[in-house]
């Protein structure tokens, strides 16, 4: 098994391959503006780094969000070229569930909350009782609006952290972890578990809208 794994649902780009025993490779930049430059020399990183080639790889990991369209779709697609191009299956993996994974890693037990920055003052945010039970689906809201329902509980992730008047016991990590990501999919494998499709999770409508009421300039 060689599992490449990676995620551009978050400012984090990151990628990693995992032998199904252990991460072979791993590299993450955070930077929100730049997933469609940093994902392919990731990519490449991590293949040098565990001197392996593309080829060798035998099923893709990809965080499906939620996350901002633009973003979260770099990875979506480049999931789908590679399966395409290598023959090999497309595992989509909540985002919110890798985080909670590299949580549980970390040594965070349930319950507790993943936050993800939502961008519009909201957070992507789901609630969990162990790194491996999300009990809520996940969602989109403004902080304050799920204030009671998050109310003393631990939270990790970035969106957690913008708002600590909501989430007043945040934990590492901040960020995705592409390791944790594979880690979680081999397990799964090794379970025979089912997996999401590789579709994105917006939760909401892209920013940029067809604007109404245009007027045409080509004669008719």
């Amino acid at each position: 098994m060689l599992l490449l794994a990676f995620d551009t649902a978050t400012p984090a780009v990151t990628a990693a391959l995992h032998d199904g025993g252990r991460v072979l490779a791993e590299s993450t930049v955070v930077d929100a503006r730049r997933h469609g430059e940093l994902l392919m020399p990731a990519v490449d990183r991590v293949l040098s780094e565990a001197g392996a080639a593309i080829g060798d790889v035998t099923g893709i990991v990809v965080g499906t969000g939620p996350g901002p369209y633009t973003g979260l779709r770099v990875g979506l697609v480049t999931a789908a070229a590679f399966g395409d191009a290598l023959g090999v299956p497309v595992h989509g993996i909540c985002t919110l569930d890798g985080i909670a994974y590299a949580a549980g890693l970390a040594g965070l037990d349930g319950p507790f909350v993943v936050a993800t920055d939502a961008r519009r003052k909201e957070v992507y945010w789901a609630r969990y009782d162990s790194p491996r039970e999300r009990v809520t689906e996940p969602a989109v809201d403004r902080p304050a609006d799920i204030a009671q329902t998050v109310a003393g509980l631990p939270a990790v992730g970035a969106g957690a952290a913008l708002y600590p008047e909501v989430f007043t016991d945040v934990r590492a990590p901040e960020h995705q972890s592409a390791g944790a990501l594979a880690a979680l999919a081999a397990v799964r494998l090794a379970e025979g578990a089912e997996f999401a499709p590789p579709l994105p999770l917006y939760l909401r409508r892209p920013d940029a809208q067809v604007p109404a009421g245009y007027k045409a300039v080509l004669p008719k």
